[in-house]
């Protein structure tokens, strides 16, 4: 999808429906889109704030204005990359509000660090497992475990209006990035099933517009992955490669800046078809073991 045109709604408290207004902050990449939407939830005296973005003081004043004279009663991360979380603490600090939602993230791998564009500040008062809520006057929001882009992500159902805040799980404007050693794809898989068997009426992510035929997308974007997976496979029977060779035969027409965030995804389709024992490695090379042809029944029954 290529960017809107601008002016974008940078800072402005849009209505989305009674109970949802959004907040776009002033942080465009070619990672966030055009940025990262806050949401605030509640139409009364007592709101509920939805990844309250970067720490960046011209997206707090907007928060502050959108918020007029009510107060936080919740602040709710979906997990802690640095474009969703960090902006809790100042927000908590101002407002009193706790911090409500994922975990903090804690990686002990030994394995090449993913912990550079996390949160490391991230303090939550009170952690959310699956299924549990929390409420405001006219408000309930459910923790629905999603892990895969990260670890520690979570989306929220709001029970009044059928509508779920899908971070950056399910995005309106392209596919996620898993990105191990905390990324996984088979866990990635799961959490989209997951929602595909769910009956939410819209999605909201932290990036790009609101998804109003959510089962659609989730099984386009299940159908997706399974055809990066088959390609892989099907490359990898001309012989072993490393994962700098498939990216350019496989993301041909993508901006080259955007590889190496690709190159990450492609590593986690790898790990996750070793675990099941498709390829195999030998240091920087990955190999085929199973043809991609004999398994073709199976990927269709689970595609």
């Amino acid at each position: 999808m290529e960017f809107p045109a601008r002016p974008w709604p940078t800072g402005t408290a849009e209505a989305l429906e009674p109970l949802v207004r959004r907040v776009l902050a002033p942080n465009p990449s070619a990672f966030t889109f055009t940025g990262t939407q806050t949401y605030l939830v509640g139409a009364g005296n007592a709101v509920a704030v939805i990844d309250p973005g970067p720490d960046e003081p011209r997206h707090l004043a907007a928060l502050e204005a959108a918020l007029g004279g009510a107060k936080v009663a919740a602040i709710v991360c979906t997990h802690t990359h640095r474009d969703h979380s960090p902006a809790a603490a100042p927000l908590a600090a101002h407002s009193g509000a706790p911090v409500i939602g994922c975990a903090p993230l804690m990686l002990s791998d030994s394995g090449p660090r993913a912990d550079a564009a996390f949160d490391p500040a991230y303090a939550p008062d009170r952690v959310l497992a699956d299924g549990e809520s929390l409420s405001g006057p006219d408000w309930t929001l459910t923790a629905v475990a999603t892990p895969g882009h990260t670890s520690n992500h979570l989306c929220y159902a709001l029970a009044e209006s059928g509508a779920l805040f899908t971070g950056d799980h399910v995005m309106g404007w392209s596919t996620t990035v898993v990105a191990p050693p905390d990324g996984d794809m088979a866990a990635y898989m799961q959490s989209l099933e997951k929602l595909h068997a769910r009956a939410d009426r819209v999605y909201y992510p932290a990036h790009g517009p609101q998804v109003t035929r959510p089962r659609q997308l989730t099984r386009g974007l299940i159908g997706h992955r399974r055809q990066r997976e088959r390609q892989i496979r099907n490359l990898l029977e001309a012989g072993p490669q490393p994962v700098a060779a498939l990216v350019p035969r496989m993301y041909k027409g993508v901006d080259t800046a955007l590889w190496p965030a690709a190159g990450r995804s492609v590593l986690a389709h790898l790990i996750d078809l070793e675990r099941r024992g498709l390829v195999a490695r030998d240091g920087e090379l990955w190999m085929a073991k199973v043809p991609a042809r004999a398994t073709d029944g199976m990927d269709a029954a689970s595609a």
